[in-house]
């Protein structure tokens, strides 16, 4: 079988390596229009459940990322000059283009043919593959070219965000809230080297236009970034990587393949970057594909039916835990009045995927912290 990967991302790396490797006779060849060292972004952050999946599934890849990653086991909430530690929610990173790295190593290692600096910009190009898998994005040129007969579907998230790196080293994942002149600001930090970090900065629309950030230069934008979070950032820099502001995409489609071609990662829908499931989707999506195919030998459309049948049911319940926490998002200026401790008991609830009884189980420490705080306070401010 000939085999296209468009996108040279995390889907389309881990879809290549664990096709070819497993189908040694078969020609993969991914195309990817950047340079193999070029990406955008900073660190990717796996949850101890999202990981889960690879030790029973592919546990050689996890044994390839795993020794890179940092690992941390609580999420910090800093407001109003106050620190509160929620325990027992275990987080993983590791460098989006470290990542990218072994995976391409070990796509070289098996056999795939991989076409850096190659952008395919109409689908003829592809004559003669019998299976072609989209892993080019929110912005895939198969699913925008065939957008009816998938059944697509984008919509802007009302934030705005712009994602930056920083040599502050953040010992958590943590969520820093400050007000300003211009209006309420988040910054979603954590580090995913020794020596560096992601830094998210998010803001409302109206805060967005009051700081004047459609007229700044990047330069300008970073440095005024810098200025809100001095406090946080500790005199250290923000390090933009083709940083600008964008307004979250909601990609989603009906309908997952049309004859020979597939969707998997964020070119079949996103999740929003708040519970950090992004990788994690397109990794899983990738497996997926791959049993399917191999359970449908010699039958492609019944393979690819196979394929959104299986994932489609897991996705569709993470989707919409990442579009409720998405929601909190768009009001956490309202959630700043709240006082720290119930801030960031109102942070974890969010997605509404932890009830009482887990909360007390997963974060016993924060929970006693959250009792004594409850006969004391009264809530809110």
């Amino acid at each position: 079988m000939r085999v296209a990967v468009l996108g040279g991302g995390p889907a389309g790396l881990y879809f290549a390596c664990l096709w070819k490797d497993r189908h040694r006779r078969d020609e993969v060849i991914l195309f990817e229009q950047n340079a193999a060292d070029a990406t955008w972004g900073f660190g990717v952050v796996f949850s101890d459940r999202a990981l889960a999946f690879l030790q029973d599934d592919d546990p050689q890849t996890l044994a390839l990322i795993s020794p890179r990653m940092q690992r941390w086991r609580d999420i910090t909430i800093a407001h109003r000059g106050v620190s509160v530690a929620i325990d027992g929610v275990g987080f993983s990173a590791i460098g989006r283009l470290e990542l990218l790295q072994l995976l391409q190593a070990r796509a070289h290692a098996v056999g795939v043919t991989c076409e850096f600096e190659h952008q395919v910009n109409a689908l003829d190009r592809l004559q003669g593959f019998d299976l072609i898998v989209a892993c080019d994005g929110v912005n895939s040129l198969v699913r925008r070219t065939f957008a009816a007969q998938f059944g697509s579907s984008v919509l802007e998230q009302g934030n705005h965000f712009i994602w930056y790196g920083t040599t502050k080293r953040f010992e958590t994942l943590t969520q820093s809230f400050i007000r300003s002149d211009f209006g309420s600001f988040n910054a979603h930090h954590y580090r995913y080297s020794p020596s560096m970090s992601t830094f998210i900065v998010e803001c409302d629309a109206a805060t967005w236009e009051r700081a004047h950030f459609a007229a700044a230069t990047q330069e300008e934008t970073l440095a005024t970034c810098e200025q809100l979070f001095a406090e946080t950032l500790s005199g250290h820099r923000l390090i933009s990587n083709r940083s600008f502001w964008r307004r979250f995409p909601w990609v989603w489609n009906a309908h997952w393949s049309l004859r020979n071609m597939v969707l998997i990662g964020d070119a079949v829908r996103t999740a929003h970057y708040s519970i950090g499931s992004g990788t994690r989707l397109a990794f899983e999506d990738a497996l997926a594909l791959v049993k399917a195919l191999e359970a449908e030998p010699g039958d492609l459309p019944a393979a690819l039916q196979r394929y959104q049948a299986t994932r489609r049911r897991a996705v569709e319940a993470l989707v919409a835990a990442s579009r409720r926490s998405a929601l909190w998002y768009e009001k956490f200026a309202e959630h700043m009045r709240l006082d720290p401790i119930d801030l960031a008991m109102s942070y974890i609830c969010r997605s509404q995927r932890l009830d009482g009884d887990r909360l007390r189980a997963m974060a016993p420490r924060f929970m006693t912290l959250y009792d004594l705080h409850a006969t004391r306070e009264p809530r809110g401010s």
